[in-house]
Parts: C-alpha cells; structure tokens; sequence
C-alpha cells in the first residue's frame, strides 16, 4: 500500500482525475449497454432477444449443421480477439521493462521531464485494460463450448419435454458468452483511449469521451440498431 501511494503520489491530480474518469466512464458505459432504458434498447440486448429465437428455431431444425458452423465462427471470433489482445499487452508490457526507448518516445511526445516511472504507470491502464479483455475473449471461448455442448443435448424431436428447455438454456449461454465477447471488445477500444494519456490528462479525457461516443453510437443509433428495431432502412 505505501509503495502504491508513493506512485501516486508522482502523478499530477489532473493525471489522476483523468485516469478515474477513463474508469468510471468504462465501467458506466458497460452498464448502460447491458442494461438500457426501456425506451432505447441497446443492439447487445436487442440481439439477445434474437439468440432466444435462434435456438426455438433450432428445436425444429432438421439438419442443425447451420447452426454449428454459426457457432464455429463465433469461437472463431472470440479465438482471434484474444489472440490479438495478447499479442498487443506483451507489445505494451516490453515497452515498460525498457525504460530508455520509453522516455525517448515520452520526450519526443510531450518533452516533459518526467521520470520514466510516470510513463510507466500510464501504460499500466492500458495493460489492465488489455488484461481484462483477454479474460473476457477467453471465457467467451470457453462459454461458447459449453453452448455447443448444450446444443448437441438438445433432442432431435421437438416434442421431446427436454427439448424447449435445453434450448433456453443454451440461449441463456449463447448470451452470456455474447455478453462476455462485448465486453472484452470494449476494453480494447478504452485500451486505445488509455495510450492517449502519454499526450497528457486533457488528451486522456478527449480520447476517453471519443471512444464513448464511437460506441454508444453503435449500440443507440447505428443502422444495425435501425434495422433490428424498424426492419430495413
């Protein structure tokens, strides 16, 4: 705990005010996608409603090799992202254990004086935030197996008494692994908004209302969104 307060104890408060808003702003936008007011529903929730259907449509589909081949790409998907997102937080962790190159590219930003240490700790926020989204890409991965196992338990018949019930609860995974897969992808687009903070807090704070832009955008306003809710624009 000392040696934290230390740390930021060599931050400005503009830093540190910066950095909280990038956080609490990251954590209020999740939460405002995942849980939208009834009168502007989100595409993540929109598209929840539509996995809900996909697997009552499933229980009557004869030949379900469709619906594995929809899965696989989704596996696919969350198998790339973590791949990328660790490749991205070893570039950024072997930028921190070389401190020279680390203030040269600090000088040439800002030409500040600060420590190497200061620079350091800002790329700590972005290494968090790509920490996290690894997590999230692979448990998506991993939630996706469990769908597909669910799906394969899923009777042929239709009339079956296990079928409806086995198929909610492979929606319900579905879900949750869509869930999880979001959520890794924004804290990749924070990660970008935390790499601004090298520029300075006020850079920090533009990047960061940005990337909320880009994104409640894409979830409130976007043609995807147009179409789920009014048809074809």
């Amino acid at each position: 705990m000392e040696l934290m307060a230390e740390y930021l104890v060599i931050l400005s408060r503009r830093d540190l005010a910066a950095a909280g808003f990038l956080f609490v702003t990251w954590l209020c936008t999740g939460l405002l996608i995942e849980h939208p007011p009834a009168w502007r529903v989100s595409v993540t929730v929109l598209m929840a409603e539509y996995r809900r259907e996909w697997m009552r449509q499933y229980v009557a589909r004869e030949t379900r090799i469709f619906d594995a081949q929809i899965l696989g790409s989704l596996r696919q998907g969350t198998s790339f992202f973590a791949s990328t997102c660790l490749l991205a937080l070893g570039g950024v962790l072997a930028v921190i254990g070389n401190t020279e190159p680390l203030q040269g590219m600090a000088e040439g930003l800002t030409r500040s004086d600060d420590p190497a240490l200061v620079w350091q700790i800002k790329l700590l926020s972005v290494v968090l935030l790509l920490a996290h989204g690894f997590l999230k890409f692979v448990w998506s991965h991993r939630v996706f197996g469990y769908c597909a196992i669910m799906m394969a338990a899923v009777p042929n018949d239709g009339n079956d008494p296990a079928a409806l019930p086995r198929a909610a609860q492979a929606a319900e995974l579905n879900i949750r692994a869509a869930y999880n897969f979001n959520r890794g992808l924004r804290s990749m687009y924070f990660a970008l908004a935390a790499l601004a903070w090298l520029l300075g807090p006020f850079a920090l704070i533009a990047a960061t209302v940005a990337v909320v832009w880009v994104l409640l955008m894409r979830e409130f306003s976007s043609g995807p969104h147009a179409i789920l809710t009014n048809g074809p624009i």
